[in-house]
């Protein structure tokens, strides 16, 4: 594993690149192949297919992109989501999940998370479906990389008759009931970015079933143009189709996720045990889901009188990164005027994002940095 020479001495997760990737890289510049499209972008999505079906009959249909949020916003697309449209969303999450939908002038409402998963209440997202019975979609994120209660939330959509956009974007990898995340949706993405468990530099896909809907948002994704052997358009488009040069890069860290996977559950198990007596809980999961563990966070006990900022900067001092949990869509002041759903007076999201912090997950860090990450935290609390 090659060190990527963050600034910071224990960097929160930075790329971990390997030998091969050059293998796929190279190949693409002998055949000067270098534009988007091509025979790795092909391969790419073939390769993700086929891993994230792994022993099932089902056929998935893969669209490798520029990014997470290209894959997110056709989604909205070929959901048929249209201005004014209500789409449904988790709360607690980057706020790259939800402005895709308002590219296509959807009025976002957000649903509180819950506890035991720090993913979307599905008892909320039942009570927000009841309120808003015409909703276009809901679109659930899978919390660094921890699965939702997919059971209840899948019957709920299927129950109410609407679209469930899954952004696994950092879940690739995980699964629930041994089922991987990315395959519940009637859309799924998955998102490749720098610091993900596995990156193409910047890179996305969108997953589904359904062949037309993949062929429909290749179409959206090279500009709309008709097939004719003239440029000719009958619908806006966008350039959105990954490079051949990334998809090699992807295809090279595909072989290595289930090492990353086996990394970060160390990490996360590391911080259990080292941090069990401090007044602090790990961000948590169901018995029966299997999280890649993207990022381990804590959450401070409510009577502890220090703060995740106090203690993120008194990381920062000694060269340790940290990160604030994802602020929840409805404190953030471009969506003050969305729907918010809740089922307790003190939101959940609320309280997880000003208890909970981040911890270094970067998969290089030694045991002995790690160690190194613990004594400052214990210093602090």
């Amino acid at each position: 594993m090659k060190n990527t020479g963050n600034i910071n001495t224990i960097p929160l997760s930075t790329p971990t690149m390997h030998d091969e990737e050059m293998v796929y890289i190279h190949e693409a510049f002998d055949r000067n192949w270098i534009a988007p499209l091509g025979f790795n972008c092909d391969a790419f999505e073939q390769e993700v297919s086929a891993y994230l079906m792994s022993g099932e009959d089902r056929s998935l249909h893969a669209l490798a992109l520029s990014s997470g949020t290209a894959a997110l916003h056709l989604a909205a697309k070929l959901s048929g989501i249209k201005r004014d449209d209500v789409v449904i969303c988790s709360d607690m999450t980057f706020v790259a999940t939800v402005n895709p939908m308002l590219y296509e002038g959807a009025r976002p409402v957000f649903v509180d998370a819950e506890r035991d998963t720090w993913n979307m209440d599905p008892r909320a997202l039942e009570r927000a479906l009841q309120k808003y019975p015409q909703a276009k979609a809901v679109v659930l994120v899978q919390l660094y990389g921890t699965p939702a209660k997919m059971d209840e939330i899948a019957a709920i959509c299927r129950h109410y008759g609407v679209t469930l956009i899954e952004d696994a974007a950092e879940g690739f990898g995980a699964a629930y009931r041994s089922r991987r995340l990315g395959t519940f949706g009637d859309i799924g993405i998955l998102s490749f970015n720098g610091n993900k468990i596995i990156t193409t530099s910047s890179g996305g896909m969108l997953l589904t079933r359904d062949p037309a809907l993949r062929a429909k948002g290749l179409y959206y994704a090279t500009q709309a143009r008709e097939n004719v052997a003239w440029y000719e358009h009958k619908e806006i488009g966008y350039n959105y189709r990954l490079s051949n040069v990334c998809a090699g890069i992807g295809r090279g860290q595909l072989l290595h996720l289930d090492e990353h996977k086996a990394r970060k559950e160390a990490i996360y198990h590391r911080y259990c045990e080292g941090l069990a007596d401090l007044p602090v809980t790990m961000n948590p999961h169901e018995p029966h889901a299997t999280p890649n563990h993207w990022l381990s966070a804590i959450l401070l006990h409510k009577t502890c009188t220090r703060t995740p900022l106090e203690l993120m900067e008194n990381l920062a001092a000694e060269g340790i990164e940290s990160r604030p949990i994802w602020k929840p869509m409805h404190m953030q002041p471009i969506y003050a005027d969305a729907d918010f759903i809740a089922l307790e007076e003190a939101p959940v999201s609320e309280d997880i994002f000003r208890r909970g912090l981040c911890l270094p997950s970067d998969i290089k860090m030694t045991e002995e940095e790690q160690d190194t990450v613990i004594r400052a935290i214990h210093r602090f609390l």
